[in-house]
């Protein structure tokens, strides 16, 4: 028992001297640390490019211009710069000048404006000189969107009107050499199943990744569409003979053909025969034969599906 007590004792003293000895190596490591990084270090970083109040009938063509930037600063500073990743402002109003196709900035001008490092940083110098940012005249172009979607009802329900995009076209900006090669944006595909109800859902546009000097009003639209519950209909609609020479007459049959269609419940009484129209263009007689193919030249926007159940109209020539 004895022996016992004086083991525990003395793992108590050790780990105490052990834990002693980690609190003043991290004392001594943060003391270190802090010595370090109130002395004032010179080095050399890279700094991206913000360029504010560009004109908007331009764009800037190279955009991934940076300076390296030599700094003489302490070690807290550094340590911010390196942990974010810095950004000097050029002014395009006031920093640089327009020449030929160009805008110029000179770092002679950033020395005197020093305005971007606090006193604690002391500017030693900016490379290169020079920077030159190419430009183009904008050119603004709207261009429509197209639906790309595989979308399928339940047995019985279709959507009664055209499917509706807000918003179904999107201004793009650019240069005119980008521009012109774009003429319609296409959305990601689309993918449902067994829809029976109204759809409302927000799709992503399919932009051009490979141009960044192309600007988009849009990244996304909506789909909308009213699905409504389906029913079939059948209606008989008079023949009419159309280009038949003044002197022949023609009897023919069936004088009606049957056509069927697909129609929501909401707009199945508002359909008529007058709504059809089917000819027979007496013209596209293939000689020996008394057939005629019948057309259906007119039906109601709101029918789908239509079809006509009789594929040939006999007729015979009366002298």
């Amino acid at each position: 028992m004895l022996k016992k007590i004086k083991s525990n004792l003395l793992t108590s003293i050790k780990n105490k001297k052990i834990n002693v000895f980690f609190f003043f190596l991290v004392l001594a490591f943060i003391i270190l640390m802090f010595t370090k990084l109130s002395k004032t270090y010179t080095n050399t970083i890279v700094f991206n490019i913000e360029k504010i109040n560009v004109p908007q009938e331009d764009i800037i063509l190279n955009d991934s211009i940076v300076l390296n930037i030599t700094l003489k600063t302490h070690g807290f500073k550094w340590l911010t710069y390196y942990f974010a990743k810095p950004k000097i402002k050029i002014d395009f109003e006031k920093d640089v000048k327009k020449q030929d196709s160009t805008f110029i900035w000179n770092k002679s001008k950033a020395y005197l404006e020093n305005t971007q490092f606090d006193k604690q940083v002391e500017l030693l110098n900016i490379s290169p000189e020079i920077l030159t940012f190419r430009y183009s005249i904008n050119m603004v172009k709207k261009v429509p969107v197209k639906l790309n979607s595989d979308i399928k009802y339940s047995l019985g329900f279709d959507v009664s009107k055209p499917y509706e995009l807000k918003p179904d076209s999107i201004v793009v900006i650019g240069p005119k050499a980008l521009v012109s090669q774009v003429n319609f944006v296409q959305t990601e595909k689309i993918s449902l199943n067994d829809v029976r109800k109204n759809i409302s859902e927000t799709v992503k546009l399919k932009l051009p990744t490979k141009h960044k000097d192309l600007t988009f009003s849009n990244d996304k639209t909506i789909l909308k569409a009213t699905v409504e519950k389906f029913t079939e209909g059948t209606l008989k609609i008079p023949v009419t003979i159309v280009n038949v020479p003044e002197n022949i007459n023609l009897k023919y049959f069936p004088r009606e053909v049957n056509v069927s269609y697909y129609i929501s419940l909401s707009n199945f009484n508002n359909i008529s025969a007058k709504d059809f129209k089917v000819v027979c263009d007496y013209s596209n007689a293939v000689n020996n034969q008394s057939l005629l193919v019948p057309e259906l030249v007119e039906f109601p926007k709101s029918a789908k599906n239509v079809k006509i159940k009789q594929q040939r109209i006999e007729f015979i020539i009366i002298k």
